[in-house]
């Protein structure tokens, strides 16, 4: 069996902002980093009665495109297919209404950071 390679700090420090800034708006963390066969989401929240699967993306600099667009179908069906994992391993959540979150994260001007959170960002 192979190791893990060690998570990138900067992809760890995406997650953690993201993760605050989503709490600071109300929503509870139930799970980070659910990994499966299929793929990995990195926050499963909870927002009232909704599951929310956060994909969290980070970009250093946009000549590659932005942070959300990042996101391509293929990501999105692996996102998808780890959601299905995660609500067949965990019933109790089967019933409750889910959808798919993204929140980009790119460096804005001097310190500050810009995030940009889409709900609903696409559907299963």
């Amino acid at each position: 069996m192979t190791a893990t390679p060690p998570r990138q700090p900067r992809g760890q420090a995406a997650e953690d902002l993201a993760c605050n800034y989503l709490c600071g708006q109300g929503l509870q963390l139930l799970e980070r980093n659910y990994l499966c066969k299929s793929g990995e989401i990195d926050l499963i929240m909870q927002d009232r009665d909704c599951l929310v699967f956060v994909e969290v993306r980070y970009r250093q600099h946009p000549r590659y495109g932005s942070a959300l667009e990042s996101v391509t179908r293929q990501k999105q069906a692996r996102l998808c297919r780890t959601a299905e994992h995660y609500l067949q391993c965990h019933t109790n959540q089967r019933t409750r209404p889910c959808r798919f979150d993204v929140l980009g994260i790119s460096p804005g001007t001097g310190p500050a950071t810009e995030i940009q959170w889409i709900k609903d960002a696409f559907q299963a």
